[in-house]
């Protein structure tokens, strides 16, 4: 059996890994022209990933699978991280936020639509945890969700009463059922929803920020952030395995130095 095809059969069946995570391996290892590179053979691996037009974050995403694949084959070799630039991601304004909340919908996709902006900007959950959740994973009586991570990690995350209220209501479903599902109890897919929330974002007069379904987390972290919670506490909710990656999401925006600078500045005379 050739070595790529063992190494994501045991990730597979013996490290119990998601099929997404095993097509990003297949993908990341069809980059390797041989199972055994030489380093020459690496760094021209990389700059095939650069001529081919991807980013410093898409390669490094194939680099940590390759990395994997290298560890596993006991091979001396790895290939060095690239250098991402640092990029203030986006996120919605106060006053959109307050207009996605306050719209009143009338059908049931529009109270299904409104229903899971409602629960990522509360949770700041991934879109993908939120349409895989089943109503049995939503404990209403201690404002608790369980919500099924990356890597087929679970946690739990607090909710506050107001979607609680809104979940109450909505919820009319057997316990096994999918929370966010069609008229047929099946998976809405993320692409149906993102051309939903982007139209919503028209329909409330503004344009939808870029990446628009990980803006809410975004727009989750920030706020959290700005409000006093701890970034460690912030790595717990929103399920990040390092504290490196929560202090992308947590950066704080211009605006929020420049209070800052205002109350701490030599020249101020607050």
């Amino acid at each position: 059996m050739p070595l790529f095809e063992q190494f994501v059969r045991e990730r597979r069946y013996l490290h119990n890994i998601s099929p997404s995570t095993v097509s990003w391996y297949s993908h990341a290892l069809k980059w390797l022209p041989a199972e055994s590179p030489t380093q020459a053979e690496l760094k021209d691996t990389v700059m095939r990933m650069r001529e081919k037009g991807l980013k410093a974050t898409g390669c490094n995403s194939a680099i940590r699978a390759i990395n994997a694949y290298l560890k596993w084959s006991e091979s001396p070799l790895k290939i060095p991280q690239m250098k991402e630039p640092e990029i203030v991601l986006p996120t919605f304004s106060a006053a959109q936020v307050t207009r996605l909340i306050s719209w009143k919908p009338r059908s049931f996709y529009e109270r299904r639509l409104h229903l899971l902006v409602l629960f990522m900007l509360d949770t700041g959950c991934r879109i993908t945890e939120a349409l895989t959740l089943r109503v049995r994973d939503v404990d209403l009586d201690n404002l608790l969700v369980t919500l099924d991570g990356k890597g087929r990690k679970q946690r739990i995350v607090p909710i506050s009463l107001e979607l609680r209220r809104a979940l109450y209501r909505y919820i009319v479903t057997p316990p096994d059922s999918l929370l966010f599902a069609t008229h047929r109890g099946t998976r809405v897919s993320r692409m149906t929803m993102l051309r939903a929330v982007k139209s919503l974002c028209v329909d409330l007069g503004f344009d939808p920020p870029p990446r628009t379904l990980h803006a809410i987390r975004h727009t989750f972290a920030v706020t959290y952030i700005r409000r006093g919670g701890s970034v460690f506490h912030l790595q717990k909710v929103l399920g990040h395995s390092s504290l490196e990656m929560t202090r992308r999401y947590a950066n704080l925006m211009t605006e929020d130095l420049q209070a800052v600078h205002e109350r701490v500045s030599l020249l101020s005379r607050g």
